[in-house]
């Protein structure tokens, strides 16, 4: 059996691909809440989970992907204290049969609240 891989976006001036597919499988790098122009989307923890799921949901559509095809997720959090917030959003984006999740509490190398990744299955 050959598996190929393929990466899809970047962050500029990082060494590293936004997703990578390999055979059915599709790795999304950790996705933080920043607009188009890569500024980061302040607010909330209630906007920034949106903002960071939109991306997340952008990056996946690279690999041809949707969030449905999302079957891990890991989450990073700032603040224990957002936790009800971002389930709050994060329920609207997998309402049902959502993925298997592991979140923890981290300091975060941006000045962000949260950072998410996900691993994707997608027959090719």
């Amino acid at each position: 059996m050959t598996t190929t891989k393929q990466c899809y976006g970047g962050a500029p001036g990082l060494p590293l691909s936004a997703a990578v597919r390999a055979g059915d499988l599709i790795f999304v790098s950790g996705q933080m809440p920043l607009d188009d122009n890569n500024e980061v989307v302040s607010g909330n923890i209630e906007t920034q989970t949106r903002a960071t799921l939109e991306r997340l949901k952008k990056t996946l559509n690279l690999a041809g992907a949707e969030l449905s095809d999302v079957v891990k997720v890991t989450v990073w959090i700032a603040d224990p204290r957002d936790f009800t917030g971002f389930n709050k959003v994060y329920s609207q984006y997998f309402s049902s049969d959502a993925p298997a999740r592991s979140t923890v509490r981290s300091d975060l190398v941006y000045d962000v609240r949260l950072e998410i990744e996900a691993v994707a299955y997608k027959a090719s």
